[in-house]
């Protein structure tokens, strides 16, 4: 029987089989792509968080919405969050009146189905990159199982082949394997825990959107039956 002389992390990692090398490789993989999604999910997501204050701050401070559209489009070609719905929705308000045709209940339509397709745009982006945290999270820890299960199996039909079976033989081929599902672990459980508190503010970000929407709806609504002078307040 070969008995790893090495009992070293990276000495018990050299020795795996190659089968149980191919899941650490993978494992690890799956982690650094995990970790990835985590740090660009936090900057999206605070970006977007930012954003919602500002524009949630602005928009019921006062002022018709051709000023708000203006100063909107005064930080940039770029939109996202609130912005970017509040654009849509104006947008298609604008041409629908510059058209001069619908009635007040077509025109409000409109602008609704603009804005809905502009929110799921907004939490596509938000949610991009989800899916992967969920899988690693999921799977990571049944495919270092799997390894561990492999690299046991090998050792003990190995050591089927001698005649006596001491501590010192098999302890490495059990260490070796289990470090399959320490890594399985590693990957799995940051990528829970960054799934479950991104899925929570992404959730509470599509919330206010919505809520962002029924509010704006509701102005424009009005807006329809208001004098002329009035219209754009």
């Amino acid at each position: 029987m070969n008995v790893a002389t090495d009992l070293s992390l990276w000495g018990l990692i050299a020795e795996a089989s190659m089968l149980v090398k191919l899941v650490m490789l993978g494992l690890l993989l799956a982690s650094v792509a995990s970790w990835v999604v985590i740090f660009k999910k936090r900057r999206i997501i605070g970006a977007t968080h930012t954003e919602v204050e500002w524009f949630e701050d602005r928009f019921w401070s006062g002022g018709n919405l051709n000023d708000i559209y203006r100063e909107v489009m005064e930080r940039g070609d770029t939109h996202i969050g609130l912005e970017a719905l509040f654009r849509a929705g104006f947008e298609e308000l604008r041409r629908q009146r510059a058209d001069g045709r619908g009635k007040s209940d077509e025109i409000l339509t409109s602008v609704q189905r603009a804005m809905r397709v502009s929110l799921a745009r907004q939490v596509e982006r938000l949610e991009n990159g989800l899916a992967l945290l969920a899988t690693v999270g999921s799977t990571s820890p049944y495919v270092g199982l799997f390894g561990t299960v492999w690299g046991i199996m090998n050792a003990f039909i190995a050591l089927g082949n001698v005649k006596q079976a001491t501590l010192s033989m098999v302890a490495p081929g059990i260490a070796e394997a289990l470090i399959a599902t320490a890594m399985g672990l590693f990957a799995a459980i940051p990528a829970v825990i960054a799934y479950n508190f991104f899925t929570n503010r992404v959730d509470g970000l599509e919330s206010r959107f919505q809520t962002f929407m029924e509010e704006f709806a509701g102005i424009v609504e009005r807006g329809m039956h208001a004098t002329p002078a009035q219209s754009d307040k």
